[in-house]
C-alpha cells in the first residue's frame, strides 16, 4: 500500500507553483509506502527517531522477532526494557515503546477513534504519549492515514527541500506559512516531493 495521490492533486499543485510544476515533472510519481496499523507505525516512528534509516531497519527486525513477527500492544508488553533495548535502540526509546503499549492496554489510547478525528485531534491527542511529538504525529497522518494535507514545518529534509526549489538561504516560519497555504489542500502530495527533492545531491 501507497500514499495515494492522483492528477487532481498534481494539477492543482502544477497550477499553484511553476517551480514545483517542474519538479513534478522531472521525478514523475512518487511510490511511499504506507503503514495502515497506527500501533506498529507509532512503534516504528519511535525507533526510527534519529538514527539512520539502514539502523532502524536493524532495530526494527529484531524488535519484531521478539514480538514473533507482528507487532501488537500485548506482545510490547510481555517484554522488558532491558530485552527491547538490547534490540539496539537507547532505554529511553524502550521506555516510549511500552508506555505506548500501556496506554492502549487500558484503554487511555484508543486507536480505533484515530481515524474519524481531525489533522488537529490527531496531533493534540498523541503528543500525550511520552516520545511522540507534533512531527512524529503528523509523519503518522501521512504514512498511516494518507491524510492530504501534511506539510511539516519540523521536518528538516521539507525546509531543505523548499531552500533548494526556490533558492532561499533561510527559511523562516511567516515564508513557510505561505508555502503551506499555496500546496493546500494537497500540502502531503508537496511533501513527496519536497522530499524527494531533498535527497538529490546539490
Amino acid at each position: 500500500m501507497y500514499f495515494q495521490y492522483g492528477e487532481k492533486e498534481i494539477n492543482t499543485l502544477k497550477n499553484r507553483d511553476k517551480r514545483l510544476a517542474a519538479l513534478i515533472e522531472r521525478i514523475g510519481d512518487i511510490k511511499r509506502p504506507l503503514t495502515p496499523d497506527l500501533f506498529t507505525a507509532l512503534v516504528k516512528n519511535i525507533i526510527e527517531q534519529q538514527i539512520s534509516v539502514s539502523a532502524a531497519e536493524t532495530v526494527n527486525l529484531r524488535l519484531l522477532k521478539l514480538c514473533e513477527g507482528i507487532y501488537t500492544p500485548e506482545r510490547i508488553a510481555k517484554l522488558s526494557e532491558q530485552e527491547i533495548q538490547q534490540c539496539g535502540m537507547t532505554m529511553r526509546k524502550a521506555g516510549y515503546i511500552i508506555g505506548i503499549a500501556d496506554a492502549v492496554i487500558s484503554e487511555k489510547l484508543n486507536l480505533n477513534k484515530i481515524p474519524d478525528m481531525t489533522d488537529k485531534e490527531v496531533i493534540d491527542t498523541l503528543i500525550q504519549l511520552k516520545g511522540i511529538g507534533v512531527w512524529t504525529a503528523e509523519m503518522l497522518l501521512i504514512s498511516s492515514l494518507n491524510r492530504p494535507d501534511i506539510l511539516s514545518c519540523g521536518d528538516l529534509a521539507i525546509q531543505r527541500g523548499i531552500m533548494r526549489l526556490y533558492r532561499h538561504k533561510t527559511l523562516n516560519k511567516s515564508r513557510f506559512a505561505r508555502y503551506r497555504k499555496r500546496y493546500s489542500p494537497y500540502g502531503s502530495t508537496a511533501s513527496l516531493y519536497l522530499w524527494a527533492l531533498s535527497k538529490e545531491p546539490e
